[in-house]
């Protein structure tokens, strides 16, 4: 196998969006994503068993589209790599699965690794052409995570400092999105709603960050009070015959998570000395947050760095490339007998 610069094919299906990407060493040549969240909308959520069908379903065309974009053979790769988890356990199995075939079929090591490290490894596929450099804090923020990393190593010591102990921050979108009769996918249409509103019109709570709660939960995030208190304000308008001020109420409760994400984040990079802040996930696609993120990280003088929009959200580019590291280290590869692993630990860059 090919250590310097490997050419590695990742599959990434933990959730609605089914991911093939392929990278050679830290270079990009196709990143694939087909989404099921159109099937999801009637829901309004994401539904696991929806979602696995349709990893079935999309996995053929996109590995044929992946390959033809990459302009290789599948017979090229020198490895396949997979996300193990975190994710719908449903979902990884279908990824884990074809991965284990592809590799039996083209006689390639495998390598399993960890969903969330492999957002921190999006940033590698940057071609800003400043490599980001380590220690450096993340801030992962999605439909199913909201999670702050201490990474020391990408390919070595990653660190978990807190994550949500309820609602991740894309599912509270979703749930007010609904409590404002907005469609789904809830984080876009509150983003559309909220260009138009005042942030400061409503003060609606920040979760775990009174004096109390910071001893405890420093690095812990809570949405579902958040979620609650937005429901609450709006059924008091409502039952009080008033009209509702969406764009207002977008506007504000944007503001509240955007304020506890980067708040903890940059207490993170702070309190650990570091003075390096890496945003992933498809939630960092809400321009407040991005806005932001630029504006408290400058405050606080730390180097702020955010992947193009197309590697934050999930993929397998960013899984194929996380392996790349961990070969081109050294790392051996992973036996066929892991499996889809739901609550994989973030310290688990790779299973064995």
């Amino acid at each position: 196998m090919n250590r310097d610069t490997p050419l590695v094919l990742g599959i990434e299906s933990s959730c609605d969006e089914t991911g093939i990407g392929i990278v050679r060493g830290s270079t990009l040549l196709s990143n694939t994503i087909s989404s099921s969240m159109e099937q999801h909308a009637r829901y309004g959520g994401v539904v696991p068993e929806v979602a696995a069908r349709a990893h079935l379903e999309a996995l053929g065309p996109a590995l044929t589209a992946a390959v033809d974009e990459a302009q290789i053979e599948l017979s090229d790769i020198d490895a396949v790599a997979v996300t193990s988890g975190p994710g719908l356990a449903g979902a990884l199995m279908v990824g884990v699965g074809a991965a284990k075939a592809l590799a039996l079929a083209l006689d390639k090591p495998i390598y399993a690794v960890n969903h969330l490290v492999g957002h921190v490894g999006a940033d590698i596929l940057d071609d800003r052409g400043e490599p980001f450099e380590y220690p450096a804090v993340a801030l992962l923020v999605s439909g199913g995570h909201t999670s702050l990393l201490l990474v020391r190593d990408l390919t070595s010591d990653v660190e978990l400092l807190g994550e949500t102990i309820d609602d991740a921050a894309g599912e509270a979108f979703d749930k007010v999105a609904r409590i404002l009769g907005l469609p789904y996918p809830g984080g876009p249409q509150i983003d559309k709603a909220a260009a138009e509103g005042d942030p400061t019109a409503i003060r609606f709570p920040r979760g775990l960050s009174l004096p109390k709660d910071m001893a405890k939960h420093r690095y812990d995030f809570s949405f579902s009070g958040l979620k609650t208190a937005v429901a609450r304000w709006v059924e008091q308008k409502q039952d009080a015959g008033e009209a509702v001020p969406v764009a207002d109420v977008a506007a504000s409760f944007r503001e509240a998570v955007a304020d506890v994400l980067l708040t903890k984040a940059i207490a993170a990079c702070r309190d650990h000395d570091v003075p390096r802040l890496l945003l992933g996930g498809g939630v960092v696609a809400n321009a407040r947050i991005r806005e932001l993120a630029t504006e408290r990280a400058a405050a606080a003088d730390v180097a702020l760095r955010i992947p193009p929009l197309s590697l934050c959200t999930d993929n397998g580019a960013m899984i194929a490339a996380l392996a790349a590291q961990r070969i081109m280290a050294g790392f051996e590869p992973s036996t066929l007998e892991f499996g889809a692993d739901s609550t994989l630990p973030v310290n688990d860059i790779q299973v064995p």
